[in-house]
């Protein structure tokens, strides 16, 4: 995927939203407070993203895809750092982006939900 492809997706998603808390050159996309994707800053580095996922799963992803690390500066056991100029399919890399989408969203509480969906965050 390209890098403009793969942030309409991340924009796509409900209440997401792009924010710049590091630095002026990283996007983070959110959804309420919390952050469910990051894309490298860098033009010159390779192209990827870090995605939130459940660690038993992120165990068995980085054994069978070498495109698949751990999350690059973030919690080993539940960031992964996917690499979008390997040999991922597209529809492969959007799911990943809907489960770590889909973890965020429902680690808000119902107040921050609710708040959401009324348009007040």
């Amino acid at each position: 995927m390209k890098r403009a492809d793969v942030i309409a997706y991340l924009l796509g998603k409900p209440y997401a939203v792009e924010t710049y808390p590091f630095d002026f050159v990283t996007p983070v996309y959110r959804v309420g407070d919390k952050m469910f994707a990051l894309i490298s800053a860098h033009e010159t580095e390779r192209l990827s993203i870090n995605l939130k996922n459940k660690p038993e799963e992120n165990e068995i992803l980085r054994a069978a895809y070498q495109e698949i690390i751990p999350g690059y500066h973030q919690n080993k056991q539940h960031w992964i750092t996917v690499y979008l100029d390997g040999n991922l399919e597209e529809a492969f890399i959007k799911r990943l982006i809907d489960d770590s989408y889909d973890i965020v969203y429902r680690s808000l509480t119902k107040k921050a939900r609710a708040a959401l969906e009324a348009g007040l965050d």
